[in-house]
């Protein structure tokens, strides 16, 4: 079954950076689009940041563009490079997994992991 492991969370003050990881396994990683998605608390899962399997397409939320950055290595590993990070940043953040295209809809994604906490404070 697909398993997908994130670290790299933890506790920044505003304007510092944070580098994100997910490690995937138990599944084709070459064929699916990975995506990054936040939960705050009381609010809805969005999404972040999303990259095709070839890597060659990468998405963003309006929020992350030109501070966030998504990358994917070989080694089935998913990274998010976040910059310049805000308080509204503070969340909940989750590694997901779509065999079929990218959507927006965090409820198109079948496959999530546990999540890793990011806390920026002013």
């Amino acid at each position: 079954q697909v398993q997908l492991v994130e670290s790299g969370g933890g506790s920044v003050q505003a304007g510092g950076s944070l580098r994100l990881s997910c490690t995937a396994s138990q599944f084709t990683y070459g064929y699916y689009w990975m995506g990054w998605f936040r939960q705050a608390p009381g609010k809805e899962r969005e999404v972040v940041a999303s990259i095709s399997p070839a890597a060659a397409i990468r998405k963003y939320a309006d929020f992350a563009k030109d501070r966030f950055t998504i990358t994917r290595d070989n080694a089935k590993n998913v990274y998010l490079q976040m910059n310049s990070l805000k308080p509204e940043d503070t969340g909940l953040y989750y590694c997901a997994a779509n065999p079929g295209s990218s959507s927006d809809d965090y409820k198109t994604w079948p496959y999530w992991g546990q999540g890793t906490q990011v806390t920026v404070s002013s």
